[in-house]
């Protein structure tokens, strides 16, 4: 009676529509930044915005997968000790 959790696998389609999905939607800020009527400051403003909204996604997201990873990990340890303990037990051993 084993019980794994599940690992999700992206596949390499997936990854690539992600990565594509990813640059155009940057490039979109980007260009429309550099459109936009008015002044280079407020472009400057915006520009760095996306920098800082695309970093922090990024860090965001590596910070959400270690805690899911840790959380993996912790649980596997544990099913292990449980294992250890159930393998060592020996019901018809005498107590004393």
């Amino acid at each position: 009676m084993e019980s794994q959790t599940p690992s999700a696998k992206n596949t390499n389609a997936f990854f690539a529509q992600s990565a594509i999905a990813f640059g155009v939607a940057v490039f979109a800020m980007l260009v429309a930044i550099y459109y936009l009527p008015g002044e280079s400051w407020p472009k400057a403003f915006l520009a760095l915005g996306t920098l800082f909204l695309t970093t922090s996604a990024f860090t965001l997201a590596k910070c959400v997968r270690d805690a899911q990873e840790s959380q993996y990990v912790v649980s596997r340890l544990d099913q292990a000790r449980v294992d250890r303990i159930l393998a060592e037990h020996d019901p018809w051993k005498e107590v004393g």
